[in-house]
C-alpha cells in the first residue's frame, strides 16, 4: 500500500517585527502581561503593498519545492489552508497555482482556523494513499494582523495573533512504515461563537455596514478561558487517540509539534504527556500565532535545525476555531 511522506518544508515571515513593548504603545497593556499569559515576546506583521497571503505562500512553496527536490510541475494538486484569504471570492489555491504556473491542477481551499494545516494534510494523504495523486503541495497561510482589534478591548486576541506562512510538499511513497500512519479530525460546533469572526456574512441584509465597523463585529472575538479549557483536554486527547491507532507509547515520540496558541497550553500538554523539552517544538516566543501556518513553519524551522530526522516519530496536533481538531502521526 502506498503511503504519503512529507519530502520538503518551507516557510516565510514578514519583515516587521513587532515587540510587546510596541503593542503597549498601542493599547494598555505591557510586556510581562503578555509574556505571562501567552509567551509571546514578539511576532511579525504583514508590510501593506508588500505582503499578501498568496506573495507569502507563493515563497514558503518553492522553499519547500527546492528541499523536496522536485520541479514545481510535478504538483498534481494544491490544499491551501488559511482564513484570512486575499480576496473573500476565489480562494488562494487559485492565486498560488497560478503565480507557480500550475494552470490547470486542481486546487481546494480548506478554511478550519487553526486546525487548517491537520485537516489539509490528513485529505492530501488520503489523495495519495487512494491512488489519485503523487505530488501534493499544502500550505497555511495568513494575515491576521488586519483584523485585530488593537484598542484595549480588543487586547487579549491582539497580542496573540500575527502573519506567516508554511508550506510543505507531500509525496507517494512506497518506503513502509514510514510517512504519515494515520491522522485523526474532530470537530464540535456548539462552541463555535468562542473564537470567531462575525462578519462579513452572506446571510446579512448587507455583507458590512458602518455599523458592523463600529460594533466591531469584522474584529477577531475570542473567548480566551473557554478555549483554553477546552484546548488542554482536546490537544491531550488526540495525540492520545493518535499513539493509541498505532500502537505507540508517548515515549516513543521523537517530536511533538503542537499548533503554536499558546505557550501556556503547549507547556500544559507537555506537562500531562511528560515530555522533555527537546521533545517538544515551540516558535511561539518569536511568531506568535499564525493560525494554520503555525504547523508548517514549526516544521520548517524544526527540520532546518535538525530536530526532525530520518525515523524520527513526528507528533503534529491542533485545537482552534469551530471548535476543531487534530493530530497526525510521521515516521519521517
Amino acid at each position: 500500500m502506498k503511503t504519503s511522506r512529507i519530502t520538503g518544508a518551507g516557510h516565510y515571515l514578514p519583515e516587521r517585527i513587532v515587540t510587546n513593548d510596541d503593542l503597549a504603545g498601542m493599547m494598555d497593556t505591557n510586556h510581562e502581561w503578555i509574556v505571562e499569559r501567552t509567551g509571546i515576546e514578539e511576532r511579525r506583521w504583514f508590510t501593506p503593498g508588500k505582503d499578501t497571503v498568496n506573495s507569502m505562500a507563493v515563497a514558503a512553496s518553492k522553499r519547500a519545492i527546492t528541499q523536496a527536490g522536485i520541479r514545481t510541475e510535478e504538483i498534481e494538486f494544491i490544499i491551501f489552508a488559511t482564513i484570512t484569504p486575499d480576496y473573500f471570492i476565489p480562494g488562494n489555491g487559485v492565486l498560488l497555482q497560478r503565480e507557480l504556473g500550475l494552470q490547470g491542477i486542481g486546487a481546494l481551499d480548506i478554511r478550519n482556523a487553526c486546525s487548517g494545516f491537520i485537516y489539509a494534510l490528513s485529505i492530501a494523504d488520503q489523495y495519495i494513499k487512494s491512488g489519485m495523486y503523487a505530488t501534493v503541495l499544502v500550505v497555511g497561510a495568513e494575515i491576521q494582523s488586519s483584523a485585530l482589534d488593537k484598542s484595549n478591548e480588543g487586547r487579549s486576541s491582539a497580542v496573540i495573533f500575527a502573519d506567516g506562512a508554511g508550506a510543505v510538499i507531500v509525496q507517494s511513497s512506497n518506503k513502509p512504515g514510514h510517512g504519515i500512519l494515520s491522522t485523526h479530525l474532530h470537530a464540535d460546533g456548539d462552541f463555535a461563537e468562542e473564537l470567531y469572526v462575525k462578519d462579513p456574512g452572506s446571510s446579512r441584509a448587507v455583507r458590512i455596514s458602518p455599523e458592523m465597523i463600529e460594533d466591531g463585529s469584522l474584529n477577531l472575538k475570542m473567548n480566551g478561558n473557554t478555549v483554553f479549557k477546552h484546548a488542554i483536554v482536546r490537544f491531550y486527547e488526540v495525540i492520545m487517540e493518535a499513539l493509541a491507532a498505532n500502537q505507540k507509547d508517548v515515549s516513543a515520540i521523537n517530536l511533538l509539534i503542537p499548533h503554536q496558541a499558546n505557550l501556556r497550553i503547549s507547556q500544559a500538554i507537555q506537562h500531562k504527556l511528560n515530555l522533555p523539552d527537546d521533545k517538544v517544538f515551540n516558535n511561539i516566543t518569536k511568531y506568535g500565532n499564525t493560525t494554520a501556518a503555525t504547523i508548517p513553519i514549526a516544521i520548517s524551522e524544526a527540520w532546518e535545525q535538525g530536530r526532525i530526522k530520518e525515523g524520527d516519530l513526528v507528533c503534529l496536533a491542533a485545537f482552534g476555531s469551530g471548535f476543531a481538531w487534530g493530530s497526525a502521526l510521521i515516521r519521517w
